[in-house]
This record gives structure tokens, sequence and C-alpha cells, in this order.
């Protein structure tokens, strides 16, 4: 399966750095196809420009400035997200590519006015993330990333996609031992995946 791996953290140190060469290593040794979309690597730029902003409706012109990544994203069979919760929501950078790669005419279309998913060629969704805070404070304060994730996401992929969202809470206070389960954990989940 061709797998569209996207990261997003800045640090080489980070446990998501941990997570990321987990997810990718694991998903190769499967037999897999990865295409590695380490955005901070790559330096993606995550503003979207006045520009791209007057011509997001414009199917002809509203990819031309990330037709690379909008071609990865339409040729992949499953999509991978590895990323940190900050300040309940994505990094600048993911977020961004979402408002630049996740265009009309690429993740959906209008049709009488109405939103209809684009990205069947996804088949397979799974999200990685860290949360600093408690479940119950995500929680408390609705989970944005995990909404967006099998909410939004969800709703512009194969509607028979799988979907798996992996999520350590508290990542402020949990052990070693705490970290290394989750990396355990993924692994399984990826091996199969």
């Amino acid at each position: 399966m061709k797998i569209l791996l996207l990261y997003a953290h800045p640090v080489e140190t980070s446990f998501a750095a941990a997570l990321h060469a987990t997810v990718r290593e694991t998903l190769e040794k499967a037999g897999h196809s990865v295409d590695d979309c380490d955005l901070y690597a790559e330096g993606f730029d995550p503003r979207l420009t006045r520009e791209e902003r007057l011509a997001y409706h414009d199917l002809d012109r509203n990819r031309a400035t990330v037709s690379p990544y909008v071609e990865r994203l339409l040729s992949a069979e499953a999509l991978v997200i590895v990323h940190p919760v900050w300040n309940f929501g994505y990094p600048a950078i993911l977020k961004g590519f979402f408002d630049r790669v996740f265009l009309p005419g690429v993740s959906f279309r209008l049709q009488d006015g109405k939103v209809v998913p684009a990205l069947a060629n996804i088949r397979k969704l799974a999200i990685v993330t860290t949360y600093g805070g408690s479940r119950l404070r995500a929680f408390l304060v609705g989970d944005p990333p995990r909404k967006v994730g099998t909410r939004v996401l969800r709703a512009v992929i194969h509607p028979l996609a799988r979907l798996r969202y992996l999520a350590l809470y508290d990542m402020n206070r949990v052990s070693d031992a705490t970290r290394s389960a989750f990396l355990d954990k993924v692994r399984k989940t990826m091996e199969v995946f």
C-alpha cells in the first residue's frame, strides 16, 4: 500500500520524532511504500497567501503553489499523521498544510452548493499524537484535534475507510514506561495497518 506519512514536529530528539521513526520503520518493514513528508525538514510554508485565498475556488489555479504536495496526497492510498497537540490544536505547520493542500477539487468538491468528499483514494487513516494535558482536560475543552481527525478528515476520505486515532495524553507527567508502552502500541498498530 502507498502511504503518505505526514509528520509535524521541529525537534529531532522529541518523543514525536521517536513516534515518527517507529511509524515509518514499521510500515516499511511491513512492505508498504512510505512517502515520508516531514513538514519541517521540507521547509513547508504554512501561510496561505492573499493570492492563494483569492484563487481558492478556482480549480484551474488553486493548487499551483502546492502542486507537488497535492500530487503526493492524491497518489496515496492511506494517510498517517504524526504530530503533537499544542494549545489544543495542531502545530501551525500542519494546520497550514490542511489549509493549503486540502483544497476544493482536491479533498472536496462543491456540488449544488454542498461539499462532497473527493479523497476516495485514501482508504485508511491513522493519527498518532501526544497531548501535554490529561484526557479529561482535553474532553472538557471538546478535544478539537480528535474531532478534526475523526470527523472532518474522516468526512473527506473514502466513506468506508478505516480510522485509528492513537493518543498519549498527559505527556508532561507520564513515566518512561508509559511512553515505551505507547510506542509498542503504535508499533503493533502499524504492523497490521
